[in-house]
């Protein structure tokens, strides 16, 4: 388990090719606005209701919603509830690393960072 300023993840499964996450979006918080270079991520939503930003488009997702994150994609994950956002997320592509990450916005001061 990685405790994040959102919340948390905890990575279930990993191999060459793939990574699966459970990630716990607190209430009343987001992640970075963000993208990444090696990697896509298929987010299916578990329990609680996610505001999605994908692109230029923002939208919620429900439980038993998917949505697919493609390579180099900007998106951001907020939970706006009052209960625990939980999330799966399936990772695939070439590399998974957490530096993998280009924070275009940030509410916890870490833009620019990995």
């Amino acid at each position: 388990r990685e405790e994040k300023p959102w919340g948390y993840f905890e990575t279930l499964m990993e191999t060459e090719t793939s990574k699966v996450k459970l990630l716990c979006v607190y209430p009343n918080h987001r992640l970075s606005l963000q993208k990444h270079k090696y990697r896509t991520e298929t987010w299916h939503v578990i329990r609680g209701e996610a505001k999605v930003t994908k692109g230029n488009e923002r939208f919620s997702m429900l439980s038993g919603d998917s949505i697919i994150i493609r390579q180099n994609e900007e998106h951001r994950l907020e939970n706006i509830s009052n209960e625990t956002l939980e999330i799966i997320e399936i990772q695939t592509g070439t590399y998974f690393g957490e530096d993998d990450i280009v924070r275009i916005e940030d509410s916890y001061g870490r833009a620019d960072l990995h």
